[in-house]
């Protein structure tokens, strides 16, 4: 009988998926120091049609651009530029 030659395979279970993908970058927030609220075109890019604010997993942006990008959406709605 002829022996089975071992075949190499990666270990079964998760895979560590920072490892496979690539760091999201923001193409919003290139060289943006603060977001102004009275730049509602900027923030028109974070929020849908329907009014609701993109997660920072679609939009590539860390978790303090996110929460300035947050307060600048609600900032403009009370004042009116956003619906």
């Amino acid at each position: 009988m002829a022996r089975k030659e071992k075949i190499e395979r990666e270990p079964k279970g998760r895979r560590n998926r920072r490892e496979e993908l690539p760091r999201k970058r923001s193409r919003f927030l290139e060289g943006v120091k603060t977001i102004d609220v009275n730049d509602f075109e900027f923030l028109r890019q974070f929020v849908t049609e329907h009014g609701k604010i993109i997660p920072s997993r679609l939009t590539g942006a860390s978790a303090k651009h996110q929460r300035q990008i947050k307060i600048g959406i609600r900032r403009a709605r009370v004042m009116g530029l956003i619906a």
